[in-house]
């Protein structure tokens, strides 16, 4: 059975994919449907048919390419989670999708290199070891079995549904936080654990869950009540300082926080006001960027024309240069539905042809450097 911290898990990923639309907004529902459609397709030319590991990026004008960028565990994880909202969207059968799902798992279960059921950041597309001497990932290893315990949620398959328990309830994490209330960012078996942990409000939300419900290896309570939450202001915007949007997002992707909060916030409506800021950051800035505008916002952890960074808006640190992701725009969908929509809709009609391509909006854009990302990441695609 599944272990009851995911009794919140969303499957609004599979019954929906998007908010309660007014009736303006209605209108758009079938640009949002080709969006949404592209985006999905990313999960499923660029996982490995052996595997079911996802790129972490590919291109978006060419062919996928499996020698092209290892296999990111977090995107494996969206992928799952998009599986049978294509399934309910009618884009992918439903049979089909749930060999991909066993597919995975039983990659996972048997062939991944892990350490106390974590898995690296970042793998070998088809052997599944370890890359760049990357870290194994706490974070990430939370978003996959996110993804994979969503998945086992949908399809009726007892193999899937066993094979994602017993996934989840091999990560340690009492062995991960290592003696502190907090989970370490990560471990390497050249230097052992991180110096950095997860002690502050940001995407982590969701592997704190994971990990207060586990049940072989919980944390306590105070592993949730302990982190820090910095509240600020940017205008009339009142949040939890956390610069990238995605750190507002990537929870909601598989929780649903409509109507729940506890002694500290109401953390859906804190993701619509960091979501309000991070626009009107980019709406304040218009006249220095040529990319920001009113339909034209959205920082947040993306390519940029010297290199991946994540930009972010205020309160907080708002590392910027003018560069747009139109990840972080759609991912707000159900924070903002209206300035989401609309920015979507801009950057189709007036730059598609450096911004679209195989699988929907490329990663980034920036009009001051003349730059159009060449691939689509799979994170930002969840």
């Amino acid at each position: 059975m599944i272990s009851r911290c995911f009794f919140f898990l969303l499957l609004s990923l599979v019954t929906a994919c998007r908010p309660n639309l007014s009736a303006a907004e209605s209108k758009d529902a079938g640009f949002l449907d080709l969006v949404e459609k592209q985006s999905f397709r990313y999960f499923v030319d660029c996982a490995g048919p052996a595997s079911g590991l996802v790129l972490d990026k590919a291109s978006n004008s060419k062919p996928p390419d499996f020698k092209y960028a290892p296999a990111s565990i977090a995107a494996v994880g969206f992928g799952l989670a998009a599986l049978p909202a294509g399934v309910e969207r009618g884009w992918i059968g439903k049979e089909a999708a749930a060999e991909r799902v066993k597919t995975t798992l039983r990659f996972f279960s048997d062939k991944m290199e892990s350490e106390h059921g974590f898995f690296y950041h970042f793998v070998d597309m088809e052997t599944g070891k370890r890359v760049w001497n990357c870290e194994l990932s706490s974070i990430d290893t939370a978003l996959f079995l996110a993804g994979a315990l969503t998945a086992a949620q949908y399809f009726e398959s007892p193999e899937i549904k066993d094979l994602a328990q017993k996934l989840y309830e091999r990560a340690d994490w009492k062995w991960m936080a290592n003696g502190s209330p907090f989970l370490s960012m990560g471990w390497t078996p050249e230097k052992q654990f991180l110096a950095s942990s997860w002690n502050e409000y940001n995407e982590s939300m969701v592997m704190y869950i994971l990990a207060l419900g586990s049940p072989t290896f919980p944390l306590t309570a105070e592993s949730w009540t302990a982190i820090k939450r910095t509240w600020g202001r940017y205008g009339d915007h009142v949040l939890i300082v956390s610069s990238p949007l995605f750190t507002h997002q990537f929870s909601h992707a598989f929780i649903d926080f409509r109507g729940k909060r506890d002694a500290f916030a109401d953390y859906f409506e804190n993701s619509v006001q960091a979501t309000l800021a991070n626009r009107q950051f980019c709406l304040d800035n218009a006249a220095s960027f040529k990319t920001y505008g009113k339909d034209s916002w959205g920082l947040t952890a993306s390519i940029g024309p010297d290199g991946y960074h994540a930009y972010g808006a205020p309160p907080g640190p708002a590392l910027h240069d003018g560069t747009v992701a139109p990840s972080a725009a759609a991912a707000s969908i159900v924070f903002t539905p209206k300035h989401s929509i609309s920015a979507l809709k801009h950057w189709y009609s007036r730059y598609r042809a450096g911004l679209w391509g195989n699988y929907g909006f490329t990663d980034s854009f920036n009009l001051d450097r003349n730059f159009f990302a060449a691939d689509a990441f799979g994170i930002n695609q969840g």
